[in-house]
């Protein structure tokens, strides 16, 4: 295997540490923003775009509510995974793969943080819960089309999966199919003989 540079260590932990600071910092500033009510939204373009403070306790869209503990157990693994594949077999050569998998870390980083509950955030009142610690993901992006559609509440470490996983789709169409061009290749010396 090649070495692999310097610049694709800072890279992915620019990417990385840079995009779980900002998300933690970003979700710290808004739940500490005494001024804004839970569940009720701040319009910073009305009815489009604003912040609502929300804890979730699933995944996507809200999906598997109450599976923090697996949630965060895939992402303790994904967590090990992604620095060993991209530096100890060496996928961190191609610098797409690193910039992909930098953004993944920073959102599994933020919502680990989260789920682990090192936040200190406490489910608000009224909720049956109120006062015990949430082991939940802090949620404040808010987006809306028109009354009918709305997207659920997500935040930046959301923002860096999605684009993580975007790049890394992107990378699976733009690489070159072996196949072809090992047949082309193949043409090539036949036409060299």
């Amino acid at each position: 295997m090649e070495r692999l540079p310097v610049s694709r260590y800072y890279l992915f932990t620019v990417l990385a540490i840079g995009g779980g600071i900002l998300d933690l910092w970003s979700k710290h500033a808004v739940f500490h923003w005494s001024s804004l009510p839970w569940g009720n939204a701040y319009w910073i373009w009305a009815r489009h775009i604003g912040l609502q403070k929300s804890l979730n306790e699933g995944a996507l869209f809200g999906m598997g509510q109450g599976m923090v503990w697996l949630f965060a157990a895939i992402s303790i693994l994904a967590a090990i995974a992604i620095p060993i594949w991209l530096f100890r077999l060496g996928a961190a050569q191609d610098v797409w793969l690193t910039v992909a998998l930098g953004c993944v870390m920073a959102g599994i980083v933020g919502n680990l943080y989260d789920r682990l509950g090192l936040s200190g955030e406490t489910w608000p009142e009224p909720l049956p819960r109120a006062g015990e610690r949430a082991y939940a993901v802090r949620d404040w992006i808010l987006l809306q089309w028109n009354d009918r559609w709305q997207w659920p509440n997500f935040n930046l470490a959301d923002s860096f999966l999605v684009v993580g996983a975007c790049l890394l789709i992107v990378h699976t169409f733009r690489q070159p199919d072996s196949k072809a061009i090992t047949t082309v290749e193949a043409a090539e010396e036949t036409k060299a003989s």
